[in-house]
């Protein structure tokens, strides 16, 4: 029990780094034997004091100009003070640098299932970025091992298997581009992560070679295991395959025989979050752990069958164990389940047993073996490319309720595999909290997003019986933003899309839009031939055979309860701006105007109507949002798409007017997405 026990108040001692109250955790131990007891009360104690000793080096400069130096590797800047995450473009090449620039605060997630930089910092215990401004200095850096040793590893390989034998081998992934994405399409993500199958493979290939050590041969494995580490760095899967792996050897050294895994993955918990206890907020350490800990309770009680049928079976189960507590964490952050993940296993995963040991083979030897890592990595690389054109679960963001019902549900499952309650009653207990998570649905409100695309715009408006309506879309460069939003948001289709007008920051991005979504109507305003943008929005709408809908002041459309009155354009202006689609959205008494990017000059012709929100126009230029419109719409809130820009948007003048109105105004350059529910 103690192996359990410490590796319980480790990770109870480095959650409170979430809450204070995490400490209620240990009182679930308090029914523990009494050394297990004290044992697990001792790690909560030295991780927290461990967290309570971490200064911030960096806390008094923050907001400031720095001058830093250091060698920087891999957009880290290694300084006496500390890591910072270096920001500049374009990436700086690894060397010796000095840098001056504001040092910053990472940033959080700035649209719903966006990068979120400063959780991604804080599990590598790097708490600011400099955004370096000037490059005073460069030096390139003095040749060492891991530079001599990537040489050897690429050595007559072509770029592609290149950029995979060394993710494989030393867990540098920036150069695989899109096969990035293809491995994740293709479930096969987790195989770039350097964890137990490098471990295994390289700590066998150790202990064959050193046989004639003796027993010494696998202290000397485990020694060679520390200083494989050391040259690919303190990657958290890593760091948890080679605490795992270091306790078998050190078990078979001192003839312990196997080692369980169990408490094998406790004590390495124990150890790595007493190292860093901020690696409790790394993803891939959560996923490490979780799938280890799913294969170790669920293997050990599933049938075994014979002759191939085992092997095929054996490839299925594995991948489902190490899944089973992963599942929630791979939707909540990839927003997509590639259904034939169990096929692409087992294809792929013999090819790579056979290259990661050629990969560390060819460290050394070098080109000797190009011939067979080239033709191991092109295989792969082209059964991934197939694999990752397969049917994707597509599913948005889960909240805590999520995760608690998703775990409540297969706890009775668990507990039946181990005989402790009957199938029927776990069947039962397992289908509660799936049809609780039904209930949201049910209670779904409309809301509308204003979404960050930087300086561009982009609102979802969401409801009841999700009906979406995008309205813009902001630039083709800003489509990743938007698509990840909408993923995370659980969006599959949309059923209209309104296209503004033909700005590169309102619809640059929506013929991708219905390239990736199925949208029911495009509503644009009256055609614009020969501009390009205008062009092609509609070639994209022939293309994936969207219906078309062309409006103008008069047009009403009906959509779930919700209705749609357009109030521009009277389709005989001259210039862009002045075309902009205008139109009160009403919806169970609350009302939206959007404006565009319609001018002051336009506004004069709406009729008046009391609005709820005010879709400010041109991003809050002084050209829109004129004192006749706010005298006349009276809109209570005021939703800004904007970002960093050279134009002043929005003007002093305009949030001026807003503010005089006493209309509170939100801005996605300060805020983020912004999320407003309707009745």
């Amino acid at each position: 029990m103690i192996p359990y026990a410490l590796g319980l108040g480790a990770l109870v001692g480095a959650l409170t780094q979430l809450t204070p109250l995490a400490f209620v955790g240990l009182l679930a131990g308090l029914w523990l034997p009494q050394a297990a007891r004290w044992s697990g009360i001792l790690a909560y104690l030295l991780v927290t004091l461990h967290l309570g000793l971490t200064q911030d080096p960096w806390a008094p400069q923050i907001g400031q100009w720095v001058r830093l130096e250091g060698p920087l590797r891999e957009g880290f800047l290694h300084t006496p003070q500390g890591r910072v995450y270096v920001r500049y473009f374009p990436r700086l090449q690894d060397g010796y640098y000095v840098l001056e620039g504001h040092l910053l605060r990472p940033q959080g997630r700035r649209n719903p299932g966006g990068f979120d930089q400063e959780t991604w910092l804080r599990g590598l215990g790097v708490r600011a970025v400099l955004q370096a401004r000037q490059v005073v200095r460069f030096e390139p850096l003095a040749p060492d091992a891991r530079q001599w040793f990537r040489q050897q590893l690429v050595a007559g390989l072509s770029p592609p298997a290149a950029a995979l034998a060394v993710a494989m081998t030393l867990g540098e992934r920036r150069e695989l581009g899109e096969t990035y994405g293809e491995f994740q399409r293709a479930g096969l993500a987790h195989a770039l992560a350097l964890s137990g199958l490098n471990v295994a493979i390289l700590a066998g290939f150790f202990v064959l070679v050193l046989y004639p050590l003796g027993p010494w041969r696998y202290l000397a494995a485990l020694g060679l295991l520390l200083l494989y580490l050391l040259l690919v760095g303190p990657q958290p899967s890593l760091v948890r395959a080679v605490i795992m792996g270091g306790l078998v050897l050190l078990g078979l050294f001192l003839g312990k025989g196997r080692v369980a895994v169990l408490p094998a993955l406790s004590l390495a918990l124990f150890v790595h979050l007493l190292l860093e206890p901020y690696a409790i907020f790394s993803l891939s350490a959560q996923l490490s752990y979780l799938a280890v800990l799913g294969m170790a309770l669920v293997l050990p009680r599933l049938p075994r069958l014979e002759g191939w049928q085992n092997w095929l079976w054996a490839s299925v189960s594995v991948t489902f164990a190490a899944q089973l507590f992963i599942l929630p964490l791979l939707l909540h952050h990839f927003h997509q389940l590639p259904l034939l993940s169990p096929i692409s296993n087992l294809l792929v995963l013999p090819i790579l047993n056979l290259l990661v040991p050629l990969g560390f083979l060819k460290l050394v030897l070098g080109g000797v073996l190009a011939g067979p890592v080239e033709g191991l990595c092109q295989l792969t690389l082209g059964l991934v490319g197939w694999l990752s054109k397969g049917p994707q679960l597509r599913w948005g963001e889960i909240g805590a309720t999520g995760f608690a019902l998703y775990f409540l549900a297969i706890l009775p499952l668990l507990a039946a595999l181990y005989g402790r309650i009957g199938g029927w009653r776990a069947g039962v207990l397992a289908a509660t909290p799936i049809l609780a998570s039904l209930l949201p649905n049910s209670l779904q409100r409309a809301e509308i997003w204003q979404l960050d695309v930087g300086q561009g715009d982009a609102t979802l408006v969401r409801l009841p019986g999700r009906v979406e309506i995008l309205v813009d879309g902001g630039r083709d460069w800003a489509y990743p933003r938007l698509e990840s939003a909408l993923r995370a948001l659980g969006v599959d289709d949309l059923d209209l899309v309104i296209a503004t007008h033909p700005d590169g920051d309102h619809v640059q991005a929506l013929p991708q839009v219905m390239q990736n979504f199925p949208v029911g109507t495009l509503v644009t305003g009256p055609r614009v031939r020969g501009d390009e943008l205008d062009d092609a929005l509609h070639q994209a709408a022939r293309r994936y055979q969207v219906r078309v809908v062309q409006a103008r002041a008069g047009t009403r459309l009906e959509l779930a309860g919700a209705r749609l009155r357009f109030l521009g354009p009277e389709g005989r202006e001259a210039l862009d701006n002045d075309r902009s689609l205008v139109f009160v959205l009403e919806y169970r008494g609350r009302k939206a105007l959007f404006t565009g990017d319609a001018p002051v000059s336009a506004e004069a012709l709406w009729p008046a109507e009391k609005v709820d929100i005010l879709k400010v126009g041109h991003h809050g230029s002084d050209t829109s949002t004129g004192e006749h419109l706010l005298q006349r719409f009276q809109p209570r809130v005021a939703l800004i798409g904007v970002g960093s820009n050279p134009y002043g948007h929005p003007t002093p003048v305009v949030l001026e007017r807003l503010q005089r109105h006493g209309v509170a105004i939100r801005r996605t350059d300060l805020e983020g997405a912004i999320r407003i529910t309707l009745p």
